[in-house]
């Protein structure tokens, strides 16, 4: 297995010069084919400078073509470059106000010990789940209500941050059916890629059918690019198991997302 922990690729929720890049990117896309760097630079507080050398990388790798004289057109690559980082920003601002800074007066959150009206709690995710408790945490609240041990219990006045670890994800690669699909892969290999993952997605028939013939039923196939990504961002350890074709686009998705995670290449024997 590939660990991402060497990669010095930089995402757009990691690093200022990425996020720039695809400030300007977005301007570009706006504004194209008549592009104004002045106008960009005064719009985001940067020199014209510090623009036209972005631009000049942007174009070096691909993502923008030049036409001379200010003017300037995003590249299919650069369009999907920017769809990417939209789509990974979007999916981490659902998470960020919905599961952590989200404004409401009570959050919901499962009890984990007997608790009365009141009771000063502790907030606390695990396995992708909020608890409460009279454990001392980062984040604290108050009660609304009663409730026995893994019942649902309203907490308000919630103060502090929620503490949370990205979960890792392991991104399975299983060749199509061109190339021997799931029979080319032994159950000890799969079973092996999956040890420790808490949550696991398919995609492709050919990943669906080897989880099977180890008796092993996904968590998602429908939509489980976005279920992968949300239960990895609430904590999860994660398994993608993906057919090749897919696998290039979902390790994008993951970067974009400054996501951890590890490669198994199933097709290897």
């Amino acid at each position: 297995m590939t660990s991402r922990s060497d990669d010095p690729y930089y995402t757009v929720l990691k690093s200022k010069r990425e996020a720039t890049r695809f400030q300007i990117l977005v301007e570009i896309a706006a504004h194209q084919p008549s592009v104004r760097q002045q106008e960009i630079a005064a719009k985001m507080g940067v020199t014209p400078q510090a623009v036209s050398e972005y631009i000049r990388d942007l174009v070096d790798d691909g993502f923008v073509n030049s036409n001379g004289r200010g003017r300037y057109n995003v590249t299919k690559k650069g369009v999907e470059w920017v769809t990417n980082a939209a789509e990974t920003l979007d999916t981490y601002l659902k998470y960020v106000t919905t599961d952590v800074i989200q404004d409401v007066s009570v959050w919901t959150a499962i009890a984990r010990e007997p608790l009365t009206m009141g009771d000063r709690v502790g907030v606390f995710m695990q396995g992708g789940l909020l608890y409460a408790s009279k454990t001392e945490q980062t984040a604290m609240g108050e009660v609304t209500l009663a409730a026995q041990p893994g019942e649902d219990v309203g907490v308000t006045k919630l103060s502090g941050i929620i503490a949370l670890e990205e979960g890792t994800i392991r991104v399975c690669k299983v060749p199509r059916i061109q190339r021997g699909g799931s029979r080319s892969v032994s159950a000890d290999r799969i079973l092996d890629a999956l040890e420790g993952m808490d949550y696991i997605g398919a995609v492709g028939l050919e990943a669906m059918v080897l989880l099977k013939s180890v008796g092993v039923t996904e968590d998602a196939f429908f939509g489980a690019r976005e279920g992968v990504l949300e239960a990895s961002f609430h904590g999860i350890n994660c398994a993608m198991v993906i057919v090749d074709e897919e696998f290039t686009g979902f390790l994008k998705r993951l970067e974009g997302a400054g996501l951890p995670y590890e490669i198994c290449d199933l097709s290897i024997s």
